[in-house]
């Protein structure tokens, strides 16, 4: 009996208590909702908080319960998007692909210090610190504070002290941007592959006083782009990417060279037998002797001259200009061109 009574206890407020978990389970349940951990299974897992939710466990609840678009997931891209609208049953939209570019190619060779830093590898660091040591105060401090933010190790510096991103490993999350003090960084789609490499505000020769590769804000870009996709904006070209403009010309004609060019190799243009010798491509060519010929003769292009702007192919009225190369185009098949 001495042992019967205790257990008996102890096996009654075992049961008591173990009711009381099955009724406060069933009163504490919270729904899960199966999609969520569908949805989950298809993200990268970067948990980078591009898509506005506090990681992917947030993105995916927001798209179960219909809060956000499938698309959402950046870094995912388009793969991605399209398994989260088939677990939900939605239909797929696709968002441009984006990739993070630096607005600055002043470095150790081409900008000049103001003072030496001496403290912690950090931009924000340096930019409390006096703001920072360099002379241009729109600059790439070349600290690594982007390259400590990237999830994706997309962004770099390089031997020449200025952050550089990896466009086939960017994402376009848009971390570094969030974690640049000097706001260099910028968004532009993939499919271009020119950007303006500068953030100066400052115009004029006091520019070349500490930076060779500075914009004076000469406005000759501008002037190169009759389009109209390159206004100026606080002594700043502004680049509008939803124009069907490629920026080869206006890079071309920068006296600073504040432009970047992705492309390593740009396809020349050439001129087939059709070509009736009418000069109209010798008047719209941007590059004086780039293409050469008497009136009613067919003409040449002077491979060593021509930047592959593509501007002669749509003067050519009989079809005898395409550009030659693994971005080539022909103006017979307008459908086909890529802006790069």
């Amino acid at each position: 009996m001495a042992i019967f009574i205790p257990a008996m206890v102890v096996g009654g407020v075992g049961c008591i208590l173990g009711f009381g978990l099955s009724i406060a389970s069933k009163k504490l349940h919270v729904h899960v909702d199966p999609n969520v951990e569908k949805v989950l299974d298809v993200l990268p897992g970067a948990n980078c908080g591009a898509c506005g939710y506090p990681g992917c466990s947030g993105f995916a609840k927001a798209v179960a319960e219909g809060k956000t678009d499938a698309s959402g997931c950046i870094p995912g891209g388009s793969n991605t998007s399209s398994k989260v609208a088939e677990i939900l049953g939605l239909e797929a939209s696709t968002n441009e692909p984006m990739m993070a570019v630096v607005q600055c190619k002043g470095g150790e060779k081409e900008a000049k210090e103001r003072s030496q830093y001496h403290g912690i590898a950090d931009c924000n660091a340096a930019v409390l610190a006096a703001n920072g040591s360099k002379r241009c105060s729109n600059g790439c401090l070349g600290l690594g504070t982007c390259v400590t933010a990237c999830p994706f190790e997309a962004i770099v510096i390089n031997d020449n002290g200025i952050a550089e991103v990896f466009p086939d490993k960017c994402t376009g999350c848009g971390k570094c941007i969030t974690a640049c003090p000097r706001k260099i960084i910028e968004l532009i789609p993939k499919v271009h592959k020119i950007f303006l490499a500068c953030n100066n505000r400052e115009r004029g020769a006091k520019v070349k006083k500490y930076c060779s590769v500075g914009c004076t804000a000469c406005t000759l870009c501008v002037k190169a782009t009759p389009s109209g996709a390159i206004e100026m904006d606080n002594n700043l070209p502004k680049l509008d990417y939803s124009k069907d403009e490629n920026f080869i010309t206006a890079a071309f004609k920068c006296p600073s060279k504040c432009f970047v060019d992705l492309v390593k190799a740009r396809p020349k243009a050439n001129i087939d037998t059709k070509c009736d010798g009418c000069g109209k491509c010798v008047t719209v060519c941007p590059v004086k002797g780039a293409i050469n010929g008497s009136e009613g003769e067919r003409h040449s292009i002077d491979r060593n001259k021509c930047i592959g702007c593509g501007i002669c192919l749509d003067s050519c009225h009989v079809h005898a200009i395409s550009l030659w190369g693994g971005l080539g185009y022909s103006a017979d098949d307008k459908s086909k061109r890529q802006r790069s």
